[in-house]
């Protein structure tokens, strides 16, 4: 939860049960943990700072990502500034979820604030759960957020200390198949005489 408003009470009860739905979903790829509601049992330290992002996506104990979910009234510029730019920043995929009614709002916003979301969702709610919609993708996002950091790299612990996620050198067969292959020598064609 933001530490700059208090939702309502319907746009919390939503806001909380999306956040229930996407750790199932997520649970798929990566190791869970979030932080539903008033819960703050799993920290995520960016630098000297804490903050509890809905969800914490974690692959072999290294971060792999963040979820950040915001109901209508929390999308705005105070919001973006106290959580999404921190988040933009860290060299891991930032999720953002908003409502259908905030999309525009939440794009204008991500612009204004030069925030790269590797992708950006609307929601609404639906019988049996709820209706994703990606608007927008950036696969460049996490290289982009590296690039602006990389002479002073926020340290990033989540879940109580775990080492963040460090960016790979590609592997040794990676590299060999990136060089161009020596042409091939043809035989010499035989002539036939008629």
């Amino acid at each position: 939860m933001s530490p700059i408003f208090i939702r309502p009470v319907r746009e919390q009860l939503e806001h909380d049960r999306l956040i229930r739905f996407l750790q199932i979903k997520y649970r798929k790829k990566f190791e869970v943990a979030a932080n539903v509601g008033e819960e703050v049992a799993n920290p995520l330290k960016v630098g000297p700072q804490t903050f509890f992002p809905d969800l914490i996506l974690t692959a072999n104990k290294k971060l792999a990502g963040v979820v950040e979910v915001e109901s209508g009234e929390s999308v705005n510029n105070l919001e973006a500034m106290a959580q999404w730019v921190h988040f933009a920043k860290l060299r891991v995929p930032f999720h953002l979820y908003v409502p259908v009614s905030a999309y525009d709002v939440a794009r204008r916003l991500c612009e204004s604030n030069q925030i790269r979301v590797a992708e950006l969702w609307t929601y609404r709610p639906a019988a049996d759960g709820f209706d994703l919609v990606r608007g927008l993708h950036d696969s460049g996002a996490t290289s982009a957020g590296a690039k602006r950091s990389s002479s002073a790299a926020p340290a990033v612990k989540p879940q109580g200390g775990a080492p963040a996620a460090k960016a790979k050198k590609p592997a040794d067969g990676a590299r060999k198949a990136a060089k161009p292959k020596k042409a091939a020598k043809k035989p010499a064609k035989k002539g036939s005489k008629r």
